[in-house]
C-alpha cells in the first residue's frame, strides 16, 4: 500500500562526546540487540586507539576521510525488462554513500580476530590508507557497476 506523502528522512543526534553525527551514524552500525552504550564504548575505544596510534592526526578527521575512502560511486541494481533482468549501474546518493561504507567498516571489523575495538580501529585506518577489506569491497561494487556498463540504457 502506497504512502499518502515521501516520509521524512530523520538525521541522527550527534553524539554526546564528539559532537559528530557521523560518529553518532558509527556507533548506531556497531550496536547490536539496543545496546547503545556498549557501542559507544567499542566506538570512543576504536577512536581512542587511533589518536593513540597517530597522534598528529584528528580520529574525527581521520574517519572522515576513510569514510570518503570506502564509500561506492556506482552499484548495480537489478530491473526486470521483459522477462529478463538486467543489473543496471546506477549512481549511488550520498546518505546510501556513507551508510554503506559504514556498514562495510563495521562488518570487516567483525570478521577480524581479536576484541572489536582494536579491529575496528584497524579497519578504520586500512580504509584510511586506501587498503583493507571495506576499500576491496568498493572496489568489486565498481567492477561490477563496469562490466555491466552496456545496460545503463535501463536507467529509470
Amino acid at each position: 500500500m502506497s504512502r499518502r506523502r515521501r516520509a521524512v528522512k530523520r538525521r541522527p543526534a550527534p553524539d554526546p562526546k564528539y559532537n559528530s553525527e557521523l560518529v553518532a551514524r558509527l556507533i548506531n552500525v556497531v550496536m547490536r540487540w539496543g545496546q547503545k552504550t556498549v557501542a559507544q564504548k567499542i566506538v570512543y575505544g576504536a577512536l581512542e586507539e587511533l589518536a593513540a596510534k597517530n597522534s598528529q592526526t584528528d580520529p574525527l578527521e581521520l574517519l572522515q576521510r576513510a569514510v570518503d575512502n570506502a564509500k561506492p560511486r556506482l552499484e548495480v541494481k537489478p530491473r526486470r525488462v521483459g522477462g529478463a533482468t538486467y543489473q543496471v549501474p546506477m549512481e549511488v546518493p550520498s546518505d546510501r554513500q556513507v551508510s554503506l561504507a559504514l556498514r562495510w567498516i563495521v562488518r570487516f571489523a567483525d570478521a577480524r580476530k581479536g576484541p572489536m575495538k582494536k579491529a575496528l580501529a584497524s579497519e578504520i585506518l586500512d580504509a584510511y590508507q586506501g587498503q583493507g577489506s571495506a576499500i576491496r569491497r568498493r572496489d568489486e561494487v565498481h567492477r561490477m557497476a563496469q562490466a555491466n556498463k552496456a545496460f545503463a540504457h535501463f536507467r529509470w
